[in-house]
C-alpha cells in the first residue's frame, strides 16, 4: 500500500480507495504486514497491543501489532513478525517466490482477525485483495463460523490479477488449521494442490475485479481465467467489475512538481515545452515534428513486451523518438539496452525505477505504448489520458473499457487500438497515430479529448460502497 510499500497497481489502489471511502463518511481501517520497507520512524508507528499468539500448523508465532495512519482518521495496522516479514522483498526474489509464502500469509490472515477482536473494532465488511488475503473469507466461514464477534461481518474479494493465485501443496491445509473437508474441487482443492485465491473466490460474499471487461474475460476461457474460470462462472451473479480510478493529486499536469512546465486542457504549447525538456534530458535532438513514444512498464511478456520486442527495430526505423523506463525480465533488459546503444540518437533506455522520470515521460511524450496481452485495469493509460499523451493499446480488460480509437472524421475517441495482437498489428496502430500527429488540428482535438476524461475515484468509490452493501445483505440472509 502506497506510501508504505509498493509493488504493482494494488499498492496505488489500496493507498487511495480507503481515503475515498473515508471522505464518504465511513470508518475505514487498513491492515498489512510490517515489511522491512515500512520505516517505523518515518511513518510514526507505535505499538498497539500486547503481543498476540497466532497458530501456524503445530507451531505458534508471537506477533506484535503496530499502528500508523494512512492519513488523519485512517488507522493502519501492521502485523509485525520478523521471521516472516523482515526481508528485502515483499513476496520473493528475482529467483522466485519465498518458499514459506503459505505460512507468511496464513499468519497474516489469522492475525488480522485476532487484531480486530483485540481492539474491539467489529467490521461490517472486510475487503480482501488478491491471494494473500484469500484465507480470510475461508476462516470466517470455518474456524470463526461460530464466533459471535464476526456473525455480521461480510467479505468482498478483489482480484487485481488472476494469474497470481497463491497455490501450495496439500499439506498447507494443516498449516492453515483447516480440515480435510476443505480439500474438494468445490472448495480449496486446485489440481491436487490448494489455492488461497480460490478459497477467497469460493467463500467471499461478493467478488469483484478492476474493470468490467476483465470480469467477463476471466470467466470466458483458461487463457484469461488461469484455471479458475469455472469457479468464477459459477459465481457470476456475485462478480462485478469496478474500474480503478487514479489519484489526481499525484497525476495532474496542472500542478505536477516533477515536470518542466505545468499545463492544462487547451495548453498544448506548454505540453511541448515538457517534450523539449525530456528530449534534452535524454540527449536526443529536439525536433518537435517527430512524435516522442514512451513506455513506463514492468518489462514482462504480459505487458505486450513480446510484440514490442519483435517489432522494436521496425518501430525505431519510423520517424520518431523512443524512451523506455522499467525493470522486469532479463531478456528485455538485454534487448532494450542493446537498442539504446545501437540507436543512441533516437532512443533513450532506462532500466530502473524512477518516479520523477515517470512523471516527465507521461508529460513529455506524445504517444504511450501499452499493448498488454491482458490487463485487469491498467493505470498507465489513465495517467496518459490526464497528461494528454495518446495510448496505443490492445483492447483487453481495462484498456478496452477506457481507450477508444480516435476517428478524425468525427473528432471522437481518445487513443489508438490494435486490430490484432501481433507485432504487425502494433506497428500498424503506431503508423495510424503518427499520421494523426502530423495533422495538427486533429492532434489538438485528440489531446483535448484525453485531458477532459475523468477517471477519479469518486464514481468507483460509490460502486464499492454499493458492493459492500450487497455483501452485507447477502451475509445477513445466510
Amino acid at each position: 500500500m502506497v506510501p508504505f510499500a509498493k509493488t504493482g497497481g494494488l499498492a496505488d489502489v489500496s493507498g487511495v480507495l480507503p481515503r475515498a471511502i473515508k471522505a464518504e463518511g465511513h470508518d475505514v481501517r487498513v491492515a498489512m504486514p510490517k515489511y522491512r520497507a515500512v520505516d517505523n520512524q518515518k511513518f510514526g508507528l507505535r505499538n498497539l497491543t500486547k503481543s498476540l499468539t497466532i497458530p501456524v500448523g503445530g507451531e505458534v508465532a508471537i506477533v506484535s501489532i503496530l499502528e500508523g495512519e494512512l492519513e488523519k482518521g485512517i488507522p493502519t495496522y501492521f502485523i509485525d513478525y520478523g521471521p516472516y516479514f523482515e526481508r528485502e522483498e515483499l513476496y520473493g526474489t528475482p529467483e522466485g517466490a519465498y518458499e514459506d509464502n503459505a505460512e507468511r500469509f496464513i499468519l497474516f490472515s489469522r492475525a488480522l482477525l485476532e487484531v480486530v477482536k483485540a481492539i474491539g473494532f467489529q467490521p461490517d465488511v472486510i475487503h480482501c485483495n488478491d491471494w494473500q488475503t484469500g484465507l480470510i473469507p475461508v476462516y470466517l466461514k470455518t474456524l470463526y463460523k461460530n464466533d459471535p464477534f464476526f456473525q455480521r461481518t461480510a467479505t468482498v474479494m478483489t482480484i487485481h490479477n488472476i494469474a497470481y493465485q497463491g497455490t501450495f501443496t496439500k499439506n498447507t491445509l494443516h498449516l492453515a488449521g483447516l480440515s480435510e473437508e476443505e480439500f474438494t474441487p468445490e472448495k480449496l482443492e486446485f489440481y491436487g494442490k490448494i489455492s488461497f485465491l480460490k478459497g477467497g473466490l469460493v467463500y467471499a460474499d461478493m467478488l469483484n475485479t478492476v474493470s468490467v471487461t476483465y470480469s467477463k474475460e476471466i470467466q470466458s476461457s483458461p487463457e484469461f481465467g488461469y484455471g479458475l474460470e469455472g469457479v468464477l462462472a459459477h459465481r457470476s451473479q456475485d462478480l462485478y467489475g469496478i474500474l480503478n480510478g487514479i489519484d489526481y493529486d499525484e497525476w495532474n499536469p496542472e500542478k505536477d512538481q516533477f515536470i518542466a512546465v505545468n499545463y492544462t486542457v487547451g495548453e498544448i504549447d506548454k505540453k511541448m515545452e515538457c517534450k523539449k525538456a525530456l528530449l534534452r534530458e535524454n540527449n536526443l535532438p529536439v525536433n518537435l515534428e517527430r512524435p516522442l513514444v514512451g513506455i513506463v512498464s514492468r518489462l514482462a511478456r504480459q505487458k505486450g513486451l513480446d510484440i514490442i520486442g519483435e517489432a522494436i527495430e521496425e518501430i525505431i526505423d519510423l520517424d520518431l523518438y523512443f524512451i523506455l523506463l522499467g525493470t522486469g525480465e532479463e531478456e528485455y533488459h538485454k534487448l532494450f539496452s542493446r537498442i539504446g546503444k545501437k540507436y543512441s540518437r533516437k532512443a533513450a533506455i532506462h532500466i530502473t525505477f524512477d518516479n520523477r522520470l515517470a512523471h516527465r515521460i507521461y508529460a513529455g511524450c506524445d504517444l504511450f505504448l501499452m499493448p498488454s496481452r491482458y490487463e485487469p485495469c491498467g493505470l498507465g493509460q489513465l495517467i496518459s489520458l490526464a497528461y494528454g499523451t495518446a495510448s496505443i493499446v490492445n483492447p483487453t480488460g481495462g484498456l478496452a473499457d477506457t481507450i477508444e480509437e480516435f476517428e478524425p472524421e468525427t473528432g471522437k475517441g481518445n487513443g489508438f487500438v490494435l486490430k490484432e495482437y501481433s507485432a504487425s498489428g502494433l506497428v500498424d496502430a503506431l503508423k495510424r497515430a503518427i499520421a494523426i500527429y502530423a495533422q495538427k488540428e486533429h492532434w489538438k482535438r485528440l489531446v483535448n479529448n484525453m485531458m477532459k476524461a475523468d477517471f477519479s475515484w469518486a464514481a468507483s468509490t460509490r460502486k464499492y460502497l454499493k458492493l459492500y452493501q450487497k455483501a452485507m445483505d447477502k451475509r445477513a440472509g445466510n
